[in-house]
């Protein structure tokens, strides 16, 4: 599923600053139409108990509609009348293309997303529903619980009959969201908090961000891949406690043996080269995709150049710095984190407003990190002198204001970086080399 342009969003566009989502905690929508993606592979009983449950629900039955979108099962899947079928041919875990599919096939409003093994209670649907209906840039994540399903009558009221028979609920996860007070204070790395059989989000954002990536085509990474995505286009996420739906068996990331310990060196491997944030990315090896692009004032001397790039390296050394002098200097475009072209869309876009040298790399660093959570959008950066140098703006505010004509939702915060300082046209580059002399040398 392609990206679409932002744009048009104003039409009846409410929104929050940050993540604010708690700012329409006691507000409820009128009613929307509602599409329940069901993705199912080879699943038959569990896929017949989470029909019966969603046709239970006490969402209006008009508004509703189910799809169960089907990964290339042996047999055809059995749905009762109502329930739309899509299916795709088997050709490994293709889960994220099965969910496209399915919402290819939807009319809804709000997509509702479930896998067939996960059977929702009564009211899972209102609640999860409500926050997206009410701020189509919100994305919900509902309460996961587990339990041995294996003997329960398909058409028992899975509220009253998964208590008795539960089974561990995945302690990172609740641990995750007890700290960040149900992702109200969400960043960057929230993502992983994100779980695909228990999601919610506007149509309309949805395919704004592209959906999921259909070139997954083994288990896991497929839902934190997108929310990584939609959090930097400025997904407000939310995770809603009280919107359960019972998974039939333990969580998956509990079972320790080989093969499980593979699969997930699998995904992180994966998505270590496609999400380049602290702690997710490699440590040391540069990324696919660079977390941070520095750029540079045109017309920059090749001597203040060397001087202002080096020391941005020394502060970032995964980051990408953009300067024109780059064409003119073999010290500078010998390294492949050096650029005379602006390059894709980067998390972080640092705008020098004159050359600088970075003497003390950690009040810059500690600068630009406040751009990972999600209340600060813009920072910018003063010298100690009280020059303006520049500012530095997250992917995250730079959609919003693409999206709204109202601003981007976020704050800007002025900083003044101790140990960063203006480069004069010739500074003093053997001072820099060898590591001597102080700030009035690169004047």
């Amino acid at each position: 599923m392609s990206e679409s342009p932002a744009g048009a969003w104003n039409d009846r566009m409410p929104w929050v600053p940050g993540n604010r989502w708690d700012l329409l905690a006691h507000r409820e929508p009128e009613p929307v139409r509602v599409s329940v993606i069901v993705t199912h592979y080879d699943q038959p009983v569990e896929l017949a108990r989470t029909l019966l449950a969603l046709a239970a629900q006490d969402y209006p039955a008009d508004l509703l509609e189910v799809v169960v979108a089907d990964d290339g099962s042996p047999d055809e899947p059995v749905v009762p009348a109502g329930v739309r079928l899509v299916r795709q041919d088997d050709r490994g875990f293709r889960a994220a293309a099965a969910r496209n599919l399915g919402v290819g096939a939807a009319t809804g409003e709000v997509l509702c997303f479930l896998d067939a093994d996960t059977t929702p209670e009564r009211d899972y649907v209102r609640k999860m529903v409500r926050l997206p209906t009410l701020l189509p840039e919100a994305v919900t994540v509902g309460r996961r619980r587990h339990a041995d399903l294996s003997e329960v009558p398909l058409d028992a009221p899975i509220a009253e009959v998964a208590p008795a028979r539960e089974l561990d609920e995945p302690a990172w996860l609740r641990d995750a969201y007890a700290r960040s007070g149900n992702l109200l204070d969400a960043d960057d790395r929230s993502y992983r908090y994100v779980i695909s059989a228990v999601l919610a989000c506007s149509r309309r954002f949805f395919v704004e961000s592209g959906g999921f990536d259909e070139s997954f085509s083994s288990y896991g990474g497929e839902d934190w891949e997108w929310a990584h995505r939609a959090w930097q286009a400025g997904a407000v996420f939310a995770h809603v406690p009280d919107a359960v739906a019972w998974h039939d068996g333990p969580d998956w990331a509990g079972r320790e043996s080989g093969d499980h310990r593979r699969a997930g060196n699998e995904q992180t491997l994966r998505l270590a080269s496609m999400i380049p944030v602290d702690g997710s990315s490699a440590r040391g090896l540069l990324p696919t995709a660079p977390d941070l692009e520095v750029r540079l004032p045109a017309g920059v001397g090749i001597a203040a150049a060397f001087v202002c790039v080096d020391s941005l390296l020394v502060a970032f050394p995964r980051a990408r710095v953009v300067t024109d002098a780059a064409r003119e200097s073999a010290a500078l475009d010998g390294d492949p984190r050096v650029s005379a072209e602006n390059g894709d869309d980067v998390r972080v876009v640092l705008e020098l407003r004159v050359p600088v040298v970075v003497l003390d790399p950690e009040p810059l660093v500690r600068a630009i990190a406040v751009l990972s959570g999600a209340s600060v959008g813009t920072v910018e950066l003063v010298s100690p002198e009280g020059a303006t140098l520049g500012h530095a703006i997250s992917r995250r505010a730079l959609r919003r204001r693409r999206r709204w004509d109202t601003g981007d939702g976020h704050r800007f915060l002025t900083v003044t970086v101790n140990g960063m300082h203006a480069v004069g046209p010739e500074p003093h580059v053997e001072a820099w080399v060898g590591g001597w002399g102080g700030a009035d040398r690169f004047a």
